[in-house]
């Protein structure tokens, strides 16, 4: 009865050791896949930062164009004002000089 009881205990150790390796096999063979997913979610997600990365770069340079572009417009602007008020002033004071000869020739008569 003895050896009975061992020679079963003995075969229920060899079907757990099988049943270990089988499950440590799929276990295995899971991580792997799990690996390989993360792996290719990671290869996404890079992928589509350096797009991303690629748009914004582009976006930046359009925006550092057109900031370009008005900067100039608004300098052409402030100097065609600043043209323009000289001109006024120096009309402004040819026609003070106009004024000032009349009334001294009015002054004098």
């Amino acid at each position: 009865m003895r050896k009975l009881i061992i020679a079963s205990m003995a075969a229920a150790a060899f079907s757990l050791a099988a049943c270990s390796e089988k499950a440590q096999q799929e276990t295995s063979e899971a991580g792997a896949a799990v690996a390989d997913d993360a792996a290719a979610a990671g290869d996404a997600v890079a992928e589509g930062a350096a797009e991303a990365g690629d748009k914004v770069a582009a976006g930046a340079a359009d925006a550092a164009d057109a900031t370009a572009a008005a900067a100039k417009d608004a300098g052409n602007a402030v100097e065609g004002t600043v043209n323009a008020a000289g001109d006024a002033a120096s009309k402004a004071g040819d026609k003070i000089a106009d004024e000032t000869k009349k009334a001294e020739a009015n002054d004098k008569k």
